[in-house]
């Protein structure tokens, strides 16, 4: 029997590449929520290592043995994105300390613009903490080897990226 709970959960990022700590955190969401869309946002001022589409294929494939979680891409807030897919909760994960602030202030923002909308954050597990989508680039931009921190099919997308 599924025990998560009938209700869709947003879960927002660049995902630039997406890590072994973000499928943590897609596959304990699943878990707790019937319906869950990762939601890569489109930023016009930054530069991505990964297209958008090769970010949502990337994620697509890494969660595809999740049957509750779809990836699509947005652009704008995600608190408008929210409204727009009938979402009431917005997953963050949590690595540190300093995380929790930055994140509590866009909770606070995204709850004055639409309190309809809650906000869950889930820490990270202690052997994903110091994981970050820059750490991995920079491992790989490196050629080394990012396999304990990206899944296969991501290590592998950015040797062929960073093939010189």
């Amino acid at each position: 029997m599924n025990k998560a709970i009938a209700r869709l959960a947003i879960y927002a990022g660049s995902f630039d590449p997406p890590t072994l700590g973000h499928l943590d955190l897609i596959e304990r969401a699943s878990a707790l929520f019937s319906d869950v869309i990762v939601g890569i946002g489109r930023h016009a001022t930054r530069t991505p290592l990964f297209s958008v589409e090769e970010r949502l294929d990337l994620v697509s494939r890494v969660s595809s043995h999740l049957p509750n979680v779809v990836v699509e891409a947005f652009d704008g807030l995600l608190i408008d994105y929210c409204k727009a897919k009938k979402a009431r909760v917005i997953v963050r994960g949590l690595r540190a300390a300093t995380d929790f602030e930055y994140e509590l202030q866009i909770a606070h923002a995204n709850a004055d613009l639409g309190p309809e909308v809650d906000t869950v954050f889930l820490p990270t597990r202690t052997m994903n903490g110091f994981i970050s989508a820059s750490l991995v680039r920079e491992i790989a931009s490196h050629g080394g080897d990012a396999s304990r921190y990206a899944p296969r099919l991501v290590c592998e997308a950015l040797v062929k990226k960073f093939d010189r």
